[in-house]
């Protein structure tokens, strides 16, 4: 049932389309009806004309019972049919008939497609607007969460649960005010006709629906499992298509196919599963169908042939038209409870990610802080992740304009330090400090503009190499764009490209090489101009060759500005203000290079690995 109230809700987030879908809905369901009804005088004509010149005055009308409301309508369509017979012919009476038949189908049809037009917008707007909700968070969730999470989850929330949902949106109007309106129109008519046939063909109804709703609650379970199976596939295809050189290097080609065999075999029995339990519900549903046909047929025409006056053959034939209209809406209900079975389930999916409370919260009051004047602190800091503590009483200073440099092995918590500066996560105790301001005091998208970060992945995206440059600035001019250029050392490579800064670099710029990528990242942050500088291991991926370029391309932005740099190799911060020499999460070492050197200590064996000294 929440599903089913959440798939309203976001149905009437689109009004104006749904006001006219379900306008559009009611007026089909009524000429629907008309263009049954209208066979009845067809077949009065057909069998019995004489009978309608017979009648020659119009009956008194008498609202005792229903028999009297019942034989006054009758006899009064009698007599206005006897009349037309005779003053247009039998035929001129078969004509206007057929032409009645034709404008109600016409009208039908005409606000059946209105119903659909309209119908049409809201669904994809539903889709859209969740769609947009879902990559918003996404984007806005912690570093944390992308951490821990499969990015084949995301997207098979954004694919095919979406989809489930655009499916429930459709029958959702029309369970609701269309199906019902066209029961409840023709039980009115078919009642009208004949209670005893009414009653009766409603026995086995209930039957059907109790065997419906069993079959949808094992299709939710069934649905969940494979929506979770496409996740896991998502992210399978994703790493494979990212990693497809080394898996060629490596000869894995069989590895991974023998991987991707077992998840989509598994994600093909439990969609084959899904499919088979909602399909089951149409002929089912229409075999029970059948069975109260059969029924009616039967008990009918018993009462006609037993002649009991409650029922003709007319009428009798009316009822059956009509009532196997009223199977169509019946089966449409229970086709849409199946498909909001499988949407309630995607949606309680998509609802886990709209609903993760972001664990980096803005402040209450933040301070307005968009210059950088003296120094960042750090100051006894604490963080966690999860279970395992990663820094331990980490404390120092990084003045403006200086450079210190983070060094140690892999795992010491040297990219932790330069996360919690931006606050992509949050410390668990002690406090970060910009100008005496603790960054949690601080507006976050402030914060984030006072640092630029050049990480050891070069994450570029794909479009032309102007683009990627003014990411962080993008109303920057062609002038601004090659002056950062050229003061990250990208200039000449980028001109004598084939369509220079307008060049499309591919997926994650893989047109480029890696010290041309790299370069292009620095150009970015040369040209965001951000006050504090990042570097978490800029150089580390490139060959000696173009480590020279980049290096000379970071000195050249590090110029005048604060830098905090995670090095790999050494030899490139010789040159820092300070070093410090982090093990395990904690400070062990700190100073300048020579300092550090003379004191023959864990920095020195470091540099001995690495043959410096």
């Amino acid at each position: 049932m929440k599903g089913l109230v959440q798939i309203f809700k976001l149905s009437f987030s689109q009004k104006r389309s749904a006001y006219l879908t379900i306008v559009s809905n009611f007026f089909y369901v009524i000429f629907n009806l008309i263009s049954l009804i209208l066979f009845i005088p067809f077949l009065n004509l057909i069998f019995k004309p004489e009978g309608l010149i017979k009648i020659t005055q119009m009956p008194a009308p008498s609202w005792i019972n229903r028999e009297d409301i019942m034989g006054y309508f009758g006899d009064k369509y009698d007599y206005e049919m006897g009349q037309f017979i005779i003053e247009y012919g039998k035929i001129g009476a078969l004509a206007f008939i057929c032409v009645s038949v034709l404008i109600a189908f016409f009208l039908k049809n005409l606000f059946r497609y209105g119903a659909v037009y309209h119908q049409s917008y809201m669904r994809m707007a539903v889709v859209r607007d969740l769609r947009y909700n879902l990559f918003k968070k996404a984007i806005c969730l912690p570093i944390a969460y992308h951490t821990d999470e499969r990015k084949g989850n995301l997207l098979s929330r954004m694919t095919s649960d979406l989809n489930e949902v655009e499916i429930a949106v459709v029958y959702l109007l029309e369970i609701i005010f269309r199906e019902p309106i066209a029961v409840v129109i023709s039980l009115g008519f078919l009642f009208y006709v004949s209670v005893p046939l009414t009653l009766f063909s409603l026995i086995l109804l209930p039957i059907s629906g109790f065997l419906i709703s069993k079959i949808g609650k094992s299709l939710k379970r069934t649905s969940v499992q494979g929506q979770e199976k496409m996740g896991t596939l998502l992210s399978l295809i994703e790493e494979a298509i990212g990693g497809v050189r080394i898996i060629k290097a490596f000869t894995a080609e069989n590895t991974i196919l023998k991987r991707f065999t077992k998840e989509n075999n598994k994600h093909q029995e439990l969609t084959t599963s899904a499919f088979r339990k909602k399909d089951l519900a149409s002929p089912l549903n229409e075999f029970l169908g059948a069975a109260i046909m059969v029924g009616i047929v039967w008990y009918g025409g018993s009462l006609i042939l037993e002649d009991k006056g409650t029922l003709n053959g007319e009428q009798f034939m009316g009822f059956i038209i009509v009532f196997s209209q009223l199977l169509r809406p019946i089966s449409g209900i229970a086709n849409g409870l199946t498909s909001f079975k499988k949407a309630e389930a995607s949606l309680e999916r998509i609802d886990e990610v709209l609903d993760i409370k972001d664990t980096i919260l803005p402040a209450k009051n933040p301070i307005e802080k968009t210059t950088f004047e003296s120094e960042i602190v750090f100051n006894k800091v604490n963080f966690s992740y999860k279970e395992t503590q990663v820094l331990k009483n980490i404390s120092f200073e990084l003045k403006k304009g200086k450079t210190i440099a983070l060094v140690g092995e892999s795992g010491s918590g040297k990219s932790t330090i330069s996360d919690l500066i931006p606050r992509f996560y949050d410390i668990n105790s002690g406090e970060i400090l910009i100008d005496g301001i603790n960054i949690k005091d601080i507006s976050i998208p402030q914060l984030r503009n006072l640092i630029s970060i050049v990480s050891q992945e070069s994450v570029l995206f794909n479009d032309t190499i102007a683009n990627n440059i003014s990411f962080g600035k993008p109303d920057a001019t062609s002038a601004e764009i090659e002056a950062a250029a050229k003061i990250a050392n990208a200039h000449e490579f980028i001109k004598d490209l084939e369509h220079g800064y307008a060049t499309t670099i591919g997926d994650r710029g893989n047109k480029l090489s890696g010290g041309q990528k790299q370069r292009i990242s620095i150009a970015r942050a040369v040209l965001a101009d951000s006050p504090i500088m990042i570097f978490d291991e800029a150089t580390s991926a490139l060959d000696t060759e173009s480590e020279k370029v980049v290096q000379k391309a970071l000195d050249n932005l590090m110029s005048n500005r604060t830098s905090l740099v995670i090095a790999h190799r050494l030899s490139t911060i010789r040159n820092a203000d300070q070093i410090i020499v982090l093990k395990q999460g904690e400070i062990v070492e700190s100073g300048n290079h020579d300092q550090l050197i003379a004191e023959k200590g864990y920095y020195y064996s470091l540099c001995q690995i690495q043959q410096l000294v």
